[in-house]
């Protein structure tokens, strides 16, 4: 993997957590917790788009795909929390 493929991926978490954070609480969490919520949501995201046939080929798409699934993981962990 390429320092400019890393990069990317540092960059749409930081853009999918933040967005995540902003919709769910209001806020982002910190650059650095965006980028983990963000990134942890790629995941999440990109096997729930595949269970339901949904490919996406765009830099959108795959912060789209990021934020669904990280409020996912934020919206378990709410209720994970209670």
């Amino acid at each position: 993997m390429s320092v400019s493929s890393i990069l990317i991926i540092l960059i749409i978490g930081a853009i999918a957590g933040w967005l995540a954070g902003v919709i769910f609480k209001g806020s982002g969490f910190g650059l650095a917790w965006n980028i983990i919520i963000g990134i942890a949501g790629a995941f999440i995201g990109g096997f729930l788009f595949r269970l339901l046939g949904i490919f996406t080929y765009s830099m959108i798409g795959s912060i789209l795909t990021a934020m669904v699934g990280a409020l996912v993981l934020l919206f378990v962990i709410s209720r994970i929390k209670r």
